[in-house]
């Protein structure tokens, strides 16, 4: 990483050409890719939770042990699966979105998208790239 005395702003072409990007349109794509279904399977699950105790008070209240019964279960089970996506999503970013932007990001720092030219330390595709 650049030292900030040493930094230059960057220009709003820079923006554009990294914006413009094979390496930013395959990080937008991975990106999606987890975001969009999970956020449905979310949704979908969290729905079928309040449809459950508006339509189904008897179900819900079905005593699985003690006073504890399917709808405080149910509803625990909201936040262990926040929890769950929460860890999924990061194992994801670290494994198939980080070490695309961190490359996007050095080259940013080293002004490669000034002229669109390719990475000095090789080329721009994103097969590989490990995070460091």
């Amino acid at each position: 990483m650049t030292e900030p005395t040493e930094r230059r702003l960057l220009t709003p072409e820079e923006y554009l050409q990294a914006q413009n990007s094979p390496e930013f349109a395959e990080l937008k794509r991975r990106f999606r890719r987890f975001a969009f279904p999970m956020t449905f399977a979310f949704f979908a699950w969290y729905l079928l939770y309040v449809l459950l105790s508006t339509y189904a008070p008897d179900f819900m209240a079905t005593e699985v042990f003690g006073n504890v019964n399917l709808g405080i279960l149910l509803g625990l089970a909201q936040f262990v699966t926040t929890f769950a996506i929460t860890h999924l999503y990061v194992a994801h970013a670290n494994r198939n979105t980080d070490p695309i932007a961190d490359e996007m990001r050095d080259r940013l720092e080293r002004h490669d998208f000034a002229s669109g030219q390719t990475s000095a330390t090789g080329p721009t595709s994103t097969e590989g790239a490990t995070r460091a």
